[in-house]
């Protein structure tokens, strides 16, 4: 039987915040977002990127109350789930779609490492990064104007794709192509369980 690949850092993406969309309700106005995110460290540039206990240089939230801070400095999202989300809405908008990195509006896309692994309290060292897994990602309406898909929100929660958050213990420098050592935590909870009890919710 072979091996079980490393899990690895595949792409590190940032946004700036940018007019997501105008909303037109009693009074039209701008809704700002970082959520478009563009990949600046990949496995075919792997760039050493600065991060702080605050998150990635050059990555921005329009709202901190939902977004950022030291508890959520960091959003990882599995690649292995991007097949869906092509399938997805390549279905909805009959034509193909093939989604790039970053655009769940992570700021690390990794392999080797799910939903159902990974624990709230986890530790995880990538590069000179030691990283503790705080929460799962909740999809909200910006997300789903990222995604131009109605359904968006309800098919990350049904599915339980919705990839966690870091806070940041130790800074420093990190590049794709990083291995990613998970030492476990306390493991009580893990971010399926915190997705099965939110779609209980919903």
């Amino acid at each position: 039987m072979s091996e079980q690949k490393p899990a690895r850092l595949l792409s590190i993406s940032v946004g700036k915040i940018v007019e997501l969309f105008t909303r037109n309700d009693l009074e039209k106005s701008k809704v700002f977002s970082a959520i478009r995110k563009q990949a600046i460290s990949t496995l075919y540039d792997p760039v050493s990127i600065e991060v702080t206990k605050l998150g990635l240089k050059g990555d921005q939230q329009a709202d901190l109350r939902v977004h950022g801070g030291e508890n959520k400095a960091i959003y990882v999202y599995p690649v292995e789930h991007y097949p869906f989300w092509n399938d997805l809405l390549t279905k909805a908008n009959n034509k193909h779609v093939h989604l790039p990195p970053g655009s769940m509006g992570e700021n690390f896309t990794i392999e080797g490492l799910l939903e159902k692994e990974v624990y709230v309290g986890d530790t995880l060292m990538i590069d000179q990064l030691e990283c503790t897994v705080t929460q799962l990602r909740e999809p909200c309406f910006k997300f789903v104007a990222k995604l131009n898909y109605k359904g968006a929100a309800k098919a990350m929660i049904q599915s339980g794709f919705s990839g966690w958050y870091l806070r940041v213990n130790k800074s420093g420098y990190v590049a794709a192509g990083a291995e990613i050592k998970l030492i476990a935590g306390p493991r009580v909870i893990s971010i399926a369980d915190q997705n099965l009890s939110l779609l209980k919710k919903n």
